[in-house]
């Protein structure tokens, strides 16, 4: 099993009143999703407003995700994984990201492709993923691609992926898969089985791609139903009945995708079920309506019931 498998929350990004990072309130989040079943977190990916942030600020966060993990589990400081989402349309920018998260510590980075550059051919993305992967990842280090069509408006074709995989077969660790695609996560079951690391990130999908050699999964959702994330896990891993657990699963998922986009019904949904602070969304995100948390709350307190 790959170092990196198993359950990831793409967490949210606690801030302030005037939208800067809440330092402070990192740990007490980071402690919250390692207590309920998950095996690391994600740092700034989509549901974390990553390309919200300036280079300076993904820095401090990603230091701060490392100091909580040092002084949570001392013994065994590689107990809680630690994913930094580094991807730019600045190739230099993710290259000088990259190569901060692993000298911060990080277990692994997650990268999407230059979303600015919808048209980008097969060709430049590959020569875009080689110098990043050349000039910033460890002999001994992960990158995953970060596969989310949908968002950035352009991902990685099976060629691609086959490319970057013989081409770096350890440091191209996978794909951290949100393209909602069961196709294309059959395909890179059959091609590739168990040596490349597909992390889903569609929790409805979390069986079916487990089931196709996926090694876990990293979804927003996870800020909210990562125990029940976890039962589906270990229940495969021991090869016990899984699909009540996935219909569980899959029902909460679909509660929640109904009000896009995540970001601001998650922190609503932590403040009000978990008494975290009312941590704002930076804009142009905006806040959603008080009904709708309300609505939220009253369909998944249905299902738990």
């Amino acid at each position: 099993m790959h170092p990196l498998a198993g359950v990831f929350a793409a967490a949210v990004t606690p801030l302030q009143p005037d939208f800067s990072p809440d330092l402070d309130a990192f740990p007490f989040l980071l402690e919250f999703l390692a207590g309920r079943g998950c095996h690391g977190v994600l740092l700034l990916g989509t549901t974390g407003e990553g390309p919200s942030f300036s280079p300076e600020e993904r820095l401090g966060i990603y230091r701060t995700g490392q100091q909580f993990r040092e002084s949570y589990h001392p013994a065994a400081p590689g107990a809680i994984k630690l994913l930094a989402g580094t991807g730019t349309p600045s190739l230099a920018e993710t290259i000088s990201l990259t190569h901060s998260a692993f000298d911060l510590g990080c277990d692994g980075v997650v990268v999407l492709p230059p979303y600015y550059y919808r048209s980008a051919s097969e060709d430049g993305l590959f020569v875009y993923f080689n110098e990043i992967i050349c000039k910033a990842v460890p002999a001994d280090g992960f990158l995953l691609g970060y596969h989310f069509p949908a968002a950035a408006g352009i991902g990685f074709s099976p060629r691609l992926v086959t490319r970057l995989k013989d081409a770096f077969p350890v440091q191209f660790a996978g794909i951290k898969d949100s393209s909602h695609d069961a196709g294309f996560a059959r395909w890179l079951g059959d091609q590739f089985g168990p040596d490349l690391l597909v992390l889903t990130g569609t929790d409805s999908m979390f069986q079916a791609a487990l089931e196709n050699h996926a090694g876990g999964c990293i979804t927003a959702p996870a800020n909210l139903i990562s125990p029940d994330l976890r039962k589906v896990w270990d229940a495969f891993q021991r090869g016990e009945e899984v699909a009540p657990l996935q219909t569980r699963v899959t029902t909460m998922r679909r509660i929640l995708e109904q009000f896009p986009p995540f970001p601001p019904l998650l922190k609503a949904l932590l403040s009000r079920q978990h008494g975290f602070p009312p941590w704002p969304v930076r804009p142009p995100l905006q806040a959603v309506p008080t009904g709708m948390v309300e609505k939220v709350m009253e369909e998944l307190s249905a299902v738990s019931g």
